[in-house]
């Protein structure tokens, strides 16, 4: 845990009692503040008060007492409506600012050379946070990583010289940030996304771009407009940028040439990594990812030679175009991570002879963009909710079967791929829908497709050829 030292001795405000929530009250509590903690939730606040985190309601407080009010970012800040402790805070003052600030506010007080590294963007954070710190890791330094990924971020170790921090930021903790001064922070991407909590594209935007605006080195993925446009004001503003491209060079900067990684400087370009033979890195995509992950780890002083190892021993994330297993030449990939259409392209781009399992609880528009990527799908196996409305999209175009269950359709497509001779065949899980109609979650459903996998014999489990 990082106490909240900065916070000692003043009467804070806290909302939202969830994981993270209880966690920032209880490293409030630890550095000495005086908190007054809340949630619309009854039994988040027993579970509170019973671990010892001080709870009154705060809608009939003193808010003039407060000098602060810690929201969780699950909870609106601004739209569709600000919420009522929102409301509260502003008519007395109180600024409002979420965990990512108070640890933000540790390590300027405690060891502001201690090295930060923040990853945001509409996809591939959490791939790019979890792959930095594992090169981190693998080259023998002191990696704390959390955020919106795994680890609460007040739950980390205090910050301290040295010790390196890998932080996943959302737009909603961004949003409740306003001191967060990576060394370098990572903007990926942008599509649509979250709009019903930012309200339009631009808001949602200039929210990520806080997060690259206040790095001491920005890195940014150029690949869509609005992170060119985001790019191009921040070099005008005379900051350190460093861009991305999975498609085209750029300088100064870093791209994607297939599997090979160039750096290109002053017009010269000389390759710095590859993702040859890394399964766990298959796609633009994460090449993408890779590229940022690199520009980043050679910020905080890592060597090419300990990047290019980290990369290379990297074992990818669950659920995320996660290499389960090898049946002889066919590989098994859980990818119940996409959730949509969207999120399901970059694992049919990456194969070239899929048996695609999809379906769940669908999506609006279905998988009516992903017809690009028809051609390399040898049998589609259909399951939930969506299998009539993906059986009448595929139509005559891809080999399908309505399977109905997650159980049935890794049978059937394992014997399907079995069988076939091309060398190149890949039993995808990428749904391109929600799990809730079958399992409570994605990675629910992700597990039931491992252990399906695992159990069919004769199966290697992933780690040993790629």
């Amino acid at each position: 845990m990082t106490p909240a030292t900065t916070f000692k001795g003043r009467n804070v405000a806290l909302f939202g009692l969830g994981g993270s929530g209880l966690a920032t009250a209880k490293a409030l509590v630890a550095g000495g503040a005086k908190v007054q903690a809340w949630d619309d939730n009854p039994d988040s606040v027993e579970k509170a008060r019973a671990e010892g985190v001080p709870v009154a309601d705060l809608s009939q407080a003193d808010w003039s007492q407060f000098s602060s009010f810690i929201l969780s970012p699950g909870v609106p800040l601004t739209h569709p409506r600000p919420h009522w402790s929102v409301d509260l805070a502003d008519a007395a003052g109180v600024e409002i600012i979420g965990d990512v600030e108070m640890f933000s506010r540790e390590r300027a007080a405690l060891a502001p050379d201690a090295p930060l590294i923040a990853i945001t963007g509409t996809n591939g954070k959490s791939t790019t946070t979890a792959l930095i710190a594992h090169i981190l890791k693998n080259a023998g330094r002191d990696v704390q990583m959390g955020g919106n990924i795994g680890r609460a971020v007040m739950t980390l170790d205090p910050p301290a010289s040295g010790r390196h921090y890998v932080i996943e930021c959302s737009s909603y903790q961004i949003d409740l940030a306003p001191s967060l001064a990576p060394t370098a922070g990572i903007l990926l991407n942008l599509t649509p996304d979250h709009l019903d909590r930012h309200g339009t594209m631009q808001h949602y935007a200039e929210i990520k771009a806080r997060l690259v605006a206040g790095s001491e080195t920005a890195i940014v993925g150029v690949d869509d407009s609005f992170t060119v446009q985001i790019a191009d004001r921040l070099m005008g503003e005379g900051a350190d940028v460093i861009r991305i491209s999975k498609q085209a060079p750029v300088e100064p900067g870093y791209f994607a040439d297939g599997t090979a990684l160039f750096e290109q400087r002053k017009g010269l370009k000389r390759e710095v990594a590859s993702l040859e033979d890394v399964g766990s890195l298959r796609g633009q995509h994460n090449a993408q990812n890779a590229l940022a992950a690199i520009a980043a780890c050679l910020k905080v002083g890592l060597t090419e030679q300990e990047i290019q190892c980290g990369i290379e021993s990297f074992p990818g994330l669950a659920h995320r175009m996660e290499q389960v297993g090898w049946h002889g030449d066919v590989l098994f990939v859980n990818d119940s991570k996409a959730t949509n259409a969207e999120a399901a392209a970059p694992a049919l781009s990456s194969f070239s002879r899929i048996y695609w399992i999809a379906g769940g609880l669908p999506k609006e528009g279905g998988i009516e963009t992903l017809h690009p990527y028809f051609s390399r799908i040898a049998k589609a196996y259909l399951i939930g909710e969506a299998a009539p409305s993906f059986a009448a999209t595929l139509g005559a175009e891809v080999n399908y079967e309505i399977s109905g269950t997650l159980a049935t359709a890794v049978e059937h497509a394992a014997a399907d791929a079995m069988n076939d001779r091309s060398g190149q065949a890949v039993v995808l899980l990428s749904p391109a829908c929600a799990s809730f109609d079958q399992f409570r979650n994605f990675e629910v459903r992700g597990d039931a497709f491992r252990e399906a996998v695992l159990a069919l014999g004769d199966v290697q489990p992933a780690g040993g050829k790629l």
